[in-house]
């Protein structure tokens, strides 16, 4: 087993293509993000001379996006919904992850990080989850990213059977816009991230949620707009934005990442008819899948993510549960984040 450095794009993308299922996350855009976002970050490709057909080569049989993560509260390297591995959907030898971990364990402390963070793209069961308690890891207390329970749309049948298996309330609004005159807009316009930002402000303040700053915002997009992998979609009702989506195109997935809404005209679902837009143009692209990215559990009904999920549900899908984050202790330091984080957890009510 070897590991080393990836600085080529097409072995990196490549090699994600084959694999599945797929997560923006990993991307190489997703690197440039964080990089743009002044984070450190390595792209690490896990090599296995046992897999070749020769036995000169090495073949790449895993790789891994690691972002280091100077917090307040301390640091750490964190690794989202990774490492990917070619048999991701069969699940992955416990010799190729002990490999990489050993390996971020040797980073980690050249870097003096306090933890390792891992958001592994694994179905939750007791397997998977075995998999990290063997190799010292706990759960942690809370996700930097909002998808250990996401909401997925397969959306290889007819426009027709979509339609008809979503919800019957989200399908009459769905109609209810069309007659109302909302109109769908797609923009790939940097321009527009100004009225997107300002819609995001408006839901910000109404929700009050802890929300991404307009450097995050424009970082993102500007790092996948080059590769036509992100597009804004606007919502207007006489004239005006009141609903907008900043959706992810990657692999064989769009992934709805960034919403935003106003209430000037709360008569108005304009928000039912831009996910069926933004359903139909995922169609368009020949992609099989719509990630609704996260929703909250069914047995937390006062959960704050509670109406939004409902909203998502509505349009049909189904749920995939993933191993929860998982921390690596390093250092003592470890406990101040994870009495921060626990704090911060039960005031959001997660």
């Amino acid at each position: 087993m070897e590991i080393k450095e990836i600085t080529d794009k097409n072995e990196w993308e490549n090699f994600l293509n084959q694999t599945r299922p797929h997560t923006f996350l990993q991307s190489w855009n997703w690197g440039e993000f964080n990089r743009a976002m002044s984070e450190k970050i390595w792209r690490i490709g896990i090599y296995n001379h046992e897999t070749c057909s020769t036995k000169h080569e090495a073949c790449l049989v895993g790789v891994a996006l690691i972002v280091k993560i100077s917090a307040r509260r301390g640091k750490f390297l964190f690794v989202p919904h990774g490492p990917i591995f070619r048999k991701q959907e069969s699940g992955i030898r416990n010799q190729e992850l002990k490999t990489f971990v050993e390996h971020l364990e040797d980073l980690a402390q050249g870097e003096s990080c306090a933890f390792i963070r891992i958001s592994p793209l694994m179905i939750k069961n007791s397997e998977n989850e075995k998999l990290f308690e063997d190799l010292g890891f706990r759960k942690a207390p809370m996700n930097m990213h909002a998808t250990d329970l996401a909401w997925i749309l397969n959306v290889n049948p007819g426009e027709e059977e979509l339609l008809k298996n979503t919800r019957k309330t989200t399908r009459y609004l769905i109609r209810k816009a069309e007659k109302d005159g909302v109109e769908i807009v797609k923009s790939n316009a940097p321009a527009d991230l100004e009225i997107f930002s300002k819609l995001y402000r408006e839901t910000v303040e109404r929700q009050r949620f802890v929300p991404y700053s307009n450097k995050f915002l424009q970082a993102e997009f500007e790092a996948f707009e080059k590769d036509d992998q992100i597009s804004f979609f606007f919502a207007k009702y006489q004239g005006e934005i009141i609903s907008g989506a900043m959706i992810i195109f990657y692999g064989d997935s769009a992934f709805y990442h960034q919403g935003a809404s106003s209430l000037k005209y709360p008569k108005i679902p304009a928000p039912y008819l831009l996910q069926w837009e933004i359903i139909r143009e995922v169609k368009k692209r020949g992609l099989k899948y719509y990630n609704f990215w996260g929703i909250s559990p069914d047995d937390k009904p006062r959960h704050p993510w509670a109406g939004l999920s409902l909203f998502k549900k509505g349009f049909g899908g189904a749920s995939e549960e993933y191993v929860p984050a998982q921390d690596l202790v390093l250092k003592k330091s470890y406990w101040i984040t994870y009495l921060i984080e626990t704090a911060r957890k039960t005031r959001r009510g997660l």
